[in-house]
């Protein structure tokens, strides 16, 4: 589920078993615009990139890509609800084009982009991790 449109930004909290991996979901964070490779991803841990994707699934819940692609969506939301343009939004998240941004802000929010920022919807529009695990 998408947070309304008029709630406050939440950071998820990093659990215990992901302590190791903070380096690189702070990185994640950090540079949510640009291109997140997964070998310099893998790079960050010191692992291959078969040992961290697979380590990562098993301590995130879900693997590297759908990590990324849902804290793009979680931070397009956060832009959204500031006033930011759809484009904008999506480009300052990492998505290569509004397109792009609104087939998985829909796939994980269950609404457009527009929808949700014009807060049309009536449920709660946050992407949960159960929603980003199904493909």
């Amino acid at each position: 589920m998408c947070t309304p449109p008029n709630a406050p930004a939440a950071r998820l909290p990093v659990p215990d078993r992901a302590r190791s991996l903070a380096p690189v979901l702070a990185h994640i964070a950090e540079h949510l615009g640009e291109p997140l490779p997964l070998e310099g991803l893998a790079a960050l841990t010191g692992l291959s990139v078969w040992r961290f994707a697979t380590v990562f699934r098993e301590r995130i819940g879900m693997a590297p890509h759908r990590y990324v692609s849902l804290q793009r969506v979680r931070h397009a939301q956060a832009l959204l609800r500031q006033g930011a343009t759809l484009a904008s939004a999506a480009s300052e998240s990492g998505f290569c084009d509004q397109s792009h941004l609104s087939r998985r802000f829909k796939r994980l929010c269950g609404m457009t982009p527009g929808q949700y920022q014009s807060g049309q919807a009536g449920a709660p529009a946050t992407p949960s991790s159960s929603s980003a695990s199904n493909p």
